[in-house]
């Protein structure tokens, strides 16, 4: 159907476009899914066990290194107390052949194995006095301040002084300890010993840091296994009890949604009730008023009564635009009503309020929308809405309204030359006025189609409304 023009309003000089909603397709809510809720429990549970994994990783390598480091100064203590403490004598401390020999053979029998691989005593000077590398032996390196401070101070203080021990992770890029580098990382122990004249001499072993790796690994695994049969057995053990309580709100949601349903049926039910009675009572009324009005009009003219003729076509012509008013608001009613009516006979119906305002319409609709029935009530809905608003704001002498098909998509677009409105601003703030606009968000987005807006004061106002076909 095509009215007073041919075009679509592309040529249309306006402001920018502004989007005043965009279609999410959102729907109804979502069903509820038993096996979703479990795949997220499930998925939790294994971020769960994988952060265990981290920090249990974590606190297990620290515990298994304070673990074994603690081991490596008893073992320390014993040896420096069992074997070398008895070995020192005071030609050591000038590296005697005999005295060197004497400590090598207690060393290599009682001290070196496979937990302890090298064996170094110092004395206070910082000179390495024996090792089991005898290429050591003699030379001479800057003590560090803890080792420094353990032979200035080489008892703890109390009742009953006892031997202090340091033990740590050995530093391997140190110059003493270069003959250690190629055997990967090490523990060191270190100790005080005396020799018979009572001079103090620092006892040092290194141990194989594999012993904190295996010490990390029987922590982890212990740590790990009863972390993970918790979090397993308290998993099986809410699993029946949630399977209870999503069958128990599945069967609230089916109620609530057979409720809603049914006060929806009715609501529509009621609204088709009054709109049959409106149109079968009072627009058929309204109907054969026009007709008596306008026969009486011919009636008047044709005994020379002009003015009473004018007067009789001018409310003939109103009872038509109430006619008119009404049956829109009859399908704004109840929007089933436009499978009968027609889509193209509504929107006509509606721009004919326009009309008798004084307005000049241009409505040009194609024949084939491509569209559904949900697609005809949306068109209707916002063309109400906008064609209410240039009637109650706009103050136009003109108004276009164009329905066209493209490819994939029906465009409405409605323009008005009008003293238009900040566009932006009512966007911003759409409780400040046009409470319209909010309705028309709504119904948009949730139809999937896009509502665009372009307006400005004195620039009129332009709608387009963009709905996916298929």
């Amino acid at each position: 159907m095509s009215v007073g023009g041919t075009g679509d309003g592309e040529g249309f000089a306006s402001p920018p476009w502004l989007r005043v909603a965009a279609g999410s397709n959102a729907g109804s809510a979502e069903p509820l899914r038993p096996w979703r809720v479990f795949g997220q429990i499930v998925a939790g549970a294994l971020v769960v066990i994988f952060l265990v994994a981290v920090v249990g990783g974590v606190a297990s390598r620290r515990f298994g290194e304070t673990d074994s480091v603690n081991d490596a100064a008893m073992a320390a203590n014993l040896l420096a107390v069992a074997a070398a403490q008895p070995a020192v004598s005071e030609a050591l401390l000038v590296s005697d052949p005999s005295a060197v020999a004497a400590m090598d053979k207690v060393v290599r029998e009682r001290v070196l194995s496979p937990s302890i691989v090298r064996v170094k005593i110092w004395d206070a000077a910082g000179r390495i006095i024996y090792s089991d590398a005898s290429a050591l032996i003699g030379q001479q390196f800057l003590l560090g301040e803890e080792e420094r401070s353990l032979l200035a101070h080489p008892l703890t203080s109390g009742p009953r002084p006892a031997a202090q021990t340091r033990a740590d992770v050995s530093d391997l890029m140190a110059p003493e300890n270069h003959l250690e580098r190629d055997q990967g990382r090490l523990l060191e122990v270190y100790r005080p010993i005396w020799t018979p004249a009572g001079r103090p001499l620092l006892f040092e072993i290194y141990a194989p840091y594999g012993e904190v790796a295996a010490r990390t690994g029987q922590l982890w695994g212990g740590l790990a296994g009863v972390t993970v049969i918790s979090l397993l057995l308290l998993v099986l053990l809410m699993l029946p009890i949630l399977w209870t309580l999503l069958n128990r709100l599945s069967r609230s949601q089916a109620q609530r949604e057979a409720l809603l349903q049914r006060a929806t049926d009715a609501s529509t039910q009621e609204r088709r009730r009054l709109a049959g009675a409106v149109d079968d009572g009072v627009v058929q009324d309204l109907a054969g008023a026009s007709y008596a009005v306008a026969a009486g009009a011919a009636r008047a003219q044709t005994l020379g009564k002009p003015e009473l003729a004018d007067q009789l076509r001018m409310a003939a012509a109103t009872v038509r635009t109430s006619i008119g008013g009404l049956r829109s608001l009859l399908l704004d009613i109840d929007p089933a009503s436009l499978a009968t009516a027609g889509l193209q006979g509504a929107l006509t119906d509606l721009v004919s309020t326009l009309r008798s305002r004084g307005m000049a319409v241009t409505l040009d609709l194609d024949p084939q929308t491509g569209l559904d029935a949900a697609g005809d009530r949306l068109v209707f809905r916002v063309a109400s809405e906008c064609i209410a608003n240039i009637a109650k704001h706009a103050a136009a002498m003109s108004v276009q309204v164009y329905l066209k098909r493209r490819e994939r998509h029906a465009l409405l677009t409605i323009i008005d030359d009008g003293v238009g409105f900040d566009a932006a601003g009512l966007l911003a703030h759409p409780s400040q006025g046009h409470s319209g606009l909010g309705v028309l968000r709504d119904v948009v987005a949730d139809s999937g189609a896009e509502l665009l807006l372009s307006s400005r004061p004195g620039a009129g106002t332009r709608w387009q409304l963009t709905i996916p076909l298929g």
